[in-house]
């Protein structure tokens, strides 16, 4: 669990969320403009709080603290995000799937933590 390989692709995932989430409050990076973008942008809450929950993932994932639940975390913004990209925005799909894979990645880096889940 300790490789130098998982650690570039914890940090990576890290960066990506600590990123993705600072962007759904400062906007330094455009968004793809869809119906469904702009009805989730009018309800106040929805941004904050996927913002929120992805600078504490990323921050959890940067500090190593926790890593095991952040990645529990992660797996349903990931697969959410992932359904969006390929029902509304396909050409962004790429992203999307890089963040799913990494934390499939660190899943199975960690599976012996989950393990116990099912047995």
């Amino acid at each position: 669990m300790n490789s130098k390989f998982t650690m570039i692709v914890r940090v990576l995932l890290g960066l990506i969320l600590v990123v993705s989430g600072l962007n759904k409050f400062i906007q330094f990076i455009p968004t793809p403009a869809s119906t469904f973008i702009d009805s989730l942008g009018q309800l106040d809450y929805v941004f904050p709080v996927v913002g929120v929950f992805e600078l504490i993932i990323g921050g959890m994932l940067l500090v190593k603290r926790w890593v095991p639940f952040a990645l529990l975390l992660l797996v349903p913004i990931s697969l959410n995000i992932v359904l969006f990209h390929i029902y509304l925005n396909f050409s962004n799909v790429g992203a999307a799937v890089l963040v799913a894979l990494l934390n499939g990645i660190l899943i199975y880096k960690h599976w012996r933590v989950y393990r116990p889940l099912f047995n």
